[in-house]
């Protein structure tokens, strides 16, 4: 992220390993992002909290218990019309009675429908509103993680062993984003390259091994092994011949290893072929 060296924690020249921290960068705005994406959070789970044990609960509960209620009095019409209808059948009660009991019996079902209804609403309404309150938690979570992964960058760490060659800026300076801070040369991991025009490649193939001195180690030998050809194409031609009628000669990049490892061996040393 864009910031302020704040610190380095290393210097050039020194060994550093995979996972040091190397420098830390103040960046302002990343710790005021991290404060609203907190505070969102914060309300985003009081509102999950309101919506679980606020007063819509107590809503549920009377709608509940006014069905509990509507059940009751459907029991009783109903013992009520069964009472009256075997009076009835027998001779003794009226046919008006029966009619009020029956619609009396009537009105308590409609009534237990429509309260049993209310109840289901409230019920629904309130998983509804508690499903929303937790996505907007897990919004907020989310928000909090990627501010997070932010302040991860304010710390410059060593993804592989080796050791420092250069750092860039200075403490208190301004870095952009993807800007670079350092270089860590990885010393386990040398290569030598040779420039070689294609008439002498004869004894430079894939696989091929060799002897090469190193002047800046007192001309001490080391043995290649060649694991990389190409050529550079005919902007690094090394030798023209068409004036005569024949072709242009092209330089190739010649890539060889050290068989072994060679103390003291620093990149930008020579290294020279002797044919």
């Amino acid at each position: 992220v864009p910031g302020r060296i704040l610190e380095f924690r290393v210097k050039e020249g020194q060994s550093v390993n995979a996972g040091d921290t190397l420098a830390i960068l103040e960046a302002p705005d990343v710790v005021a992002k991290m404060e609203q994406a907190r505070a969102a959070e914060a309300a985003a789970q009081a509102q999950n909290e309101k919506a679980i044990k606020g007063a819509r609960q107590e809503q549920i509960q009377a709608a509940y218990e006014m069905w509990q209620k509507a059940q009751a009095g459907v029991d009783i019409a109903e013992k009520s019309y069964k009472r009256v209808k075997n009076l009835f059948e027998q001779g003794v009660m009226p046919a008006q009675k029966l009619d009020e009991v029956t619609a009396q019996r009537n009105a308590a079902i409609a009534t237990e429908k429509a309260a049993k209804a209310q109840y289901t609403m409230a019920k629904n309404g309130a998983e509804r509103e508690d499903k929303m309150a937790a996505a907007l938690v897990e919004r907020a979570k989310g928000a909090v993680a990627e501010v997070e992964s932010y302040v991860k960058e304010t710390f410059l760490i060593a993804q592989a062993a080796g050791e420092v060659s250069e750092i860039f800026p200075k403490v208190g300076e301004l870095v952009g984003t993807g800007a670079p801070i350092m270089n860590i040369a990885i010393l386990k991991d040398m290569w030598v390259t040779f420039n070689v025009r294609e008439d002498l490649l004869k004894n430079l193939t894939m696989g091929a091994e060799f002897e090469a001195i190193v002047p800046a180690l007192d001309n001490k030998a080391i043995k290649l092994k060649v694991d990389y050809m190409k050529d550079l194409g005919t902007y690094a031609a090394w030798k023209a011949t068409k004036t005569t009628g024949h072709f242009d000669l092209k330089t190739f990049e010649v890539r060889a290893r050290p068989m072994e490892i060679v103390e003291g061996l620093r990149p930008g040393m020579s290294v020279i072929i002797k044919k």
